[in-house]
């Protein structure tokens, strides 16, 4: 691996992997009625380096996981995407359950409980419903095989370590972390679980979805040359807001309201955006250097979060990843995606590699997968791969990329908060933590989470 890469393990790779992936410039030529005198094309790095997903013959994931021992699952965070993810592990093999669901707000969880009773016929007794500040410690301790960790993002380091001290293997969502503290204790408890054996799925579902690992394949065997620049951007409309109830704290108001909120969510820069960041370091294997943002807040109904970014990534070997990213309504969209530049083409996300003329050389078959496969979901897929992990007793752990994809949006995020361009050595040092000291202080008030104003440091900052 080159000095410029990520220190990525190799996870998955398979000998099957190739399958269409490695084509001289000649075949592809040749298949539209070119020339075959073309060169071979020159790979970015060797096939065992490649970081895809575990697949079976045919180059593909499969449809469902294996048969084997019974797996209890606990759910921690009874909200939309932990009722999602719910749904995706029991879909995706046999033998497999939920028995344990904790919340810190017990009328979620007792809504999340009716829905599963009523619409799949699970009933979770009420000895195994935990809530409160503490509810992902009886949900682990509740006799589970696996753990589902779906909280408000400031939580997961926290619930992600009691779980691997517990010898249980996680499915984190994204993002990992919403500071650099909380990274670095991800990383740490990742070599922990790296140690015991684990099996970690993080929810950065693009690495499980065929069209993007087939794109990958292709970049790495040299398809668009070696890659240049990119842009990533989620562009969409404003999120959910909830209102303050009667009798509730600031704090209890924050987490219902979490994802407007910095110290929880980490902005939608971090949040949301980290999908498409995540999707340029895993292709490029690089890591980042700097970033130079600037963002705005202009119309959010709630919360301290800007509702814009803007942000200029210098990568090792001077690669620069313009990332963008919105959520404001009544906008020009722009969409959710990612474009790779190479030297002699281009990939963006929808399945398709053109050359610098605009020349279609390769695209992804998506009414084929369609034929060929009934589950085309990479939400489904990727606890697909993970049961097959632990059913076969091989460890695979993708929480260190996703912490470094995590870390690379809140690099972001600070630069645009503070106007300053900012290190990933400034990030790895950083003793940022936004966590609070205790969740059931009644004195805290949201008036004490100002927005950022870019160049005007934290204690001089205004309300915006």
């Amino acid at each position: 691996m080159s000095k410029n890469s990520i220190n990525r393990r190799d996870f998955l790779t398979s000998a099957a992997v190739m399958g269409a992936g490695t084509l001289s410039a000649g075949t592809l030529l040749a298949s539209c009625g070119g020339s075959a005198k073309e060169p071979a094309l020159v790979p970015l790095r060797p096939q065992a380096e490649w970081d895809i997903p575990k697949l079976q013959e045919g180059g593909f994931l499969p449809d469902k996981a294996n048969d084997g021992i019974p797996l209890k699952a606990g759910l921690i965070g009874c909200g939309g995407r932990g009722s999602g993810a719910v749904q995706n592990f029991l879909e995706a093999g046999p033998n497999l359950s939920i028995v344990a669901l904790g919340d810190f707000f017990p009328h979620k969880l007792e809504d999340y409980r009716n829905r599963l009773k009523e619409r799949m016929n699970v009933d979770i007794p009420a000895d195994k419903c935990f809530t409160g500040v503490d509810n992902y410690k009886g949900v682990i301790d509740a006799g589970v095989d696996v753990v589902i960790i779906a909280t408000p993002p400031v939580f997961r380091p926290i619930h992600f370590k009691y779980a691997v001290d517990a010898g249980k293997h996680v499915f984190l969502e994204k993002p990992l972390c919403v500071d650099p503290v909380g990274a670095r204790s991800v990383l740490m408890t990742s070599k922990q679980a790296d140690a015991q054996g684990l099996c970690v799925m993080t929810g950065t579902q693009r690495h499980h979805s065929r069209r993007y690992i087939e794109g990958y394949k292709q970049i790495q065997s040299g398809l668009i040359g070696d890659i240049v620049s990119a842009n990533v951007y989620w562009n969409g409309t404003v999120p959910w807001t909830r209102t303050k109830q009667p009798g509730w704290s600031d704090i209890e108001a924050m987490i219902d309201n979490w994802v407007n909120w910095t110290w929880l969510s980490g902005d939608h820069i971090v949040e949301q955006h980290v999908h498409n960041i995540d999707v340029f370091n895993w292709f490029s294997h690089l890591k980042p250097v700097s970033a130079l943002g600037f963002g705005a807040r202009h119309r959010r109904p709630s919360g301290d979060q800007f509702d814009m970014f803007g942000i200029d990534y210098i990568y090792e070997g001077g690669i620069h990843v313009h990332s963008m990213c919105r959520q404001m309504d009544g906008c020009t969209g722009g969409g959710v995606g990612e474009r790779i530049q190479g030297t002699k083409g281009v990939w963006t996300n929808d399945g398709v590699i053109t050359d610098l003329q605009g020349n279609e050389l390769w695209k992804y078959d998506d009414e084929k997968e369609k034929e060929d496969f009934q589950i085309q979901n990479d939400f489904a897929l990727e606890h697909v791969n993970w049961v097959n992990h632990i059913r076969s007793k091989k460890p695979v752990n993708y929480a260190e990329p996703t912490t470094i994809s995590s870390l690379t949006a809140i690099m972001g995020r600070m630069s645009s908060y503070t106007g300053k361009l900012v290190t990933w050595d400034e990030m790895m040092a950083s003793d940022m933590n936004l966590m609070l000291p205790n969740l059931s202080d009644r004195s805290v008030t949201m008036a004490q989470f100002p927005v950022a104003v870019p160049g005007v440091a934290p204690t001089e900052r205004r309300r915006g």
